[in-house]
């Protein structure tokens, strides 16, 4: 199986590394500091990969359609914009549980944890998550979509709500995330 390891935290890659060789000694698993130097390789060669959350958002335009193959390595929990239907490995769980969820994972066995279900938004949710993270206020965002003022209020209520984010740059993240924005054009 081939794994590419893409994250500039060079501790992290190397840990994740040595897990998977221990986990499967047929692997091959190569480490990349920069989105670049993996661009630079045969980036669709890979069965696998594991990106810091960092260049998922930065290139998602590459891992958006790989996503089925794509592994986000998060840093902890909560407050993080979780992109759905993306596998995530939290990188700080202890090692004994590191290794059960990639053993399980990597025999396909259960797949590793997603975000919550129930987070799916709603078309015109997404329209006003869209022109949220493009910095537009309420009032602007009523006028765009010729909504009410006060509809535009509750789906940011309900978006939040579903969420589990309050602020700008967490709806701003999610969005980037999910490919409803491209980070250059916000």
């Amino acid at each position: 199986m081939e794994i590419a390891i893409i994250t500039p935290d060079t501790l992290s890659a190397v840990g994740i590394r040595e897990l998977l060789k221990e986990l499967g000694p047929n692997n091959t698993v190569r480490t990349f500091p920069d989105f670049g130097t993996f661009a630079d390789d045969t980036p669709d060669m890979y069965t696998w990969y594991f990106v810091s959350s960092q260049t998922y958002v930065l290139y998602n335009a590459f891992f958006l359609p790989r996503k089925e193959k794509t592994v986000i390595l998060m840093h902890g929990v909560g407050g993080t914009a979780l992109p759905a239907s993306n596998h995530i490995l939290n990188i700080f769980l202890p090692e004994k549980k590191l290794k059960a969820e990639l053993i399980k994972f990597l025999s396909g066995n259960s797949p590793l944890p997603t975000p919550e279900e129930g987070r799916d938004l709603s078309t015109r949710e997404i329209e006003v998550l869209v022109l949220v993270s493009k910095g537009y206020i309420n009032k602007e965002i009523a006028d765009k979509l010729n909504i009410s003022l006060t509809t535009v209020i509750t789906h940011r209520k309900n978006i939040t709500e579903k969420l589990g984010i309050k602020s700008v740059s967490g709806l701003t993240m999610y969005a980037v995330m999910n490919g409803y924005v491209e980070a250059d054009r916000i």
